[in-house]
């Protein structure tokens, strides 16, 4: 395969800044998530900043412990337009290894109460050595609207409290 990204797109019924914090809300990402891997933010850190690392639980069956961590570093941060992280492992915060594949929302007003998302996976950055034991993407497309579909109801319900 030689695209080493693919994204989706949706809109939602929620005012581009309602999006933003949801996503800025790592206690929603289990709620958000796709794949059915993300479990529960293990610091309760709100995020606020490039460089901010947040660290999630994790579980997968392929994972050798089924059960494990993700480090996550802020690699975008413009409210309301744009977040990404880059997810890494490692006890120590400023000593971290990370695989090279970066999740990334792009959030555009289309009226004040509806939003233009898109959602990009990009795992160009991922080393020859990790791609010899992980298949790249790891999951299918349908991940992604699947996780778009899920952030639309959080932001939709969030936005009309």
């Amino acid at each position: 395969m030689t695209q080493e990204h693919m994204n989706a797109a949706t809109t939602v019924n929620a005012p581009v800044e309602v999006v933003f914090d949801v996503l800025a809300d790592p206690s929603t990402h289990e709620a958000i998530d796709g794949t059915g891997w993300v479990r529960q933010p293990l610091d309760g850190k709100h995020l606020t900043g490039t460089g901010q690392v947040f660290r999630m639980a994790m579980y997968h069956d392929s994972h050798p412990d089924k059960d494990y961590e993700m480090a996550n570093r802020v690699e975008v941060f413009d409210p309301p337009r744009a977040i990404a992280w880059q997810p890494g492992q490692g006890d120590d915060d400023s000593d971290l290894e990370f695989g090279g594949w970066i999740w990334r929302y792009d959030l555009s007003p289309v009226t004040p109460s509806q939003t233009e998302i898109t959602l990009t996976y990009d795992w160009s950055r991922v080393p020859p050595q990790l791609r010899e034991h992980i298949q790249f993407p790891p999951f299918d497309a349908q991940h992604l609207d699947n996780s778009l579909k899920h952030l639309a109801e959080l932001a939709a319900a969030r936005s009309e409290e």
